[in-house]
């Protein structure tokens, strides 16, 4: 028989079908982040009269929605 406390061995499975998850969430974080910075930046010099290509702020608006989203999907996985 297995001497592994079952604790453990739970855990060790749970990490091994999920590996990085811990380091996936915190990039996730730190891309989400980043994303609604460089929005918050553009819609300040767009405020302030600036002109802006409007292909750069569809990538940051799309960035703004897939980053969050894919941290809210890492969490229901559990």
């Amino acid at each position: 028989m297995s001497k592994i406390d079952p604790e453990l061995k739970k855990k060790l499975l749970k990490e091994s079908q999920t590996p990085f998850k811990g380091l996936r969430r915190i990039l996730w974080v730190a891309f989400s982040g980043s994303a609604f910075l460089g929005l918050l930046i553009m819609l300040s010099r767009i405020a302030s009269g600036n002109e802006l290509q409007q292909n750069n702020l569809l990538i940051q608006l799309g960035a703004c929605v897939i980053f969050p989203t894919l941290l809210i999907f890492e969490r229901n996985r559990d």
